[in-house]
C-alpha cells in the first residue's frame, strides 16, 4: 500500500502532473494511456469532468499503484471525501479551503490547496499543506516563486495556469516543485481529434523541459 511520504515522493520526482479537465469523458482512457506510455504519470482529474469519481475509481483500479490519479478542483470536505473513498492519490483545489485540507490530512492523503499570496501560502502550510499550488500562476509569474522562496524556503510550490510544455522547466529553475499543466498539454483540438502524435510530442517537450531545469539546478 502507498504511503503519502512515498506519493509525495513520486509526484515531486515526476516533477509535472497533468491536470485533466475534459468535457468529453470518454477521452480519459485515451488521455491517461497516451501520457502513461510517453511517461507522465501522474493525472490530476478535476471534479469538473462528467462523471470524475467513478473515472477516478476506475481509473485507479485500472492502472494500478505505479500511476498517480489524483482529484482535481476539489471545493468541499464532501468531495475531498468522495474523491478519497474513490482512491485519489491526493487532493488539488484552487483555494484554501480549511475543511478540505483537514480531511485530507486526516486520511493520510496528500493535499495541495491553492494560494495566490505570500499570507494564504504561508496559511496553507500551516494548516498541513503538503504542496502549495499557486493559481493562476501566469498572474504572479515566476520572479513571485523566488521572491516568496527566499525568506520562506520550507515552502514547497506548484504552479498550475500559465505553465507550458516549453516553460515547464523556467518554473523550476524559479524554484516550483513540480508544476502543473492543463490546457496547454491537452488542447481542445488535440482533445477532438484524439490527436495522439500531438499530445504524444506536447509530453515529450513538457518532461525533457523539467529534466533539462533539474539538471541545471544540480
Amino acid at each position: 500500500m502507498r504511503t503519502k511520504e512515498s506519493i509525495l515522493s513520486s509526484l515531486e520526482r515526476q516533477g509535472a502532473v497533468a491536470v485533466v479537465r475534459l468535457t468529453d469523458a470518454s477521452a480519459i482512457d485515451w488521455v491517461a494511456d497516451t501520457l502513461i506510455e510517453e511517461g507522465l504519470a501522474a493525472l490530476e482529474i478535476t471534479l469538473t469532468v462528467p462523471g470524475a469519481i467513478d473515472q477516478i475509481a476506475r481509473l485507479t483500479e485500472r492502472l494500478g499503484d505505479d500511476h498517480l490519479v489524483g482529484a482535481g478542483s476539489v471545493l468541499t470536505p464532501e468531495d475531498a471525501a468522495r474523491a478519497i473513498d474513490a482512491g485519489a492519490a491526493y487532493i488539488v483545489s484552487p483555494a484554501t479551503v480549511e475543511g478540505v485540507v483537514a480531511l485530507a490530512k486526516g486520511r493520510g492523503v496528500p493535499v495541495m490547496p491553492g494560494c495566490f499570496t505570500p499570507t494564504e501560502a504561508l496559511r496553507a502550510h500551516g494548516l498541513g499543506a503538503d504542496i502549495i499550488k499557486i493559481f493562476p500562476a501566469d498572474v504572479v509569474g515566476m520572479p513571485f516563486f523566488r521572491g516568496v522562496l527566499a525568506p520562506m524556503p520550507h515552502l514547497k510550490l506548484m504552479p498550475t495556469g500559465g505553465v507550458t510544455p516549453e516553460n515547464a522547466g523556467d518554473w523550476i529553475r524559479s524554484g516550483a516543485v513540480a508544476v502543473g499543466v492543463g490546457s496547454a498539454l491537452l488542447g481542445k483540438q488535440i482533445i477532438a481529434d484524439r490527436d495522439t502524435a500531438a499530445l504524444r510530442e506536447r509530453t515529450r517537450t513538457l518532461l525533457a523541459s523539467v529534466r533539462g531545469a533539474r539538471k541545471t539546478n544540480e
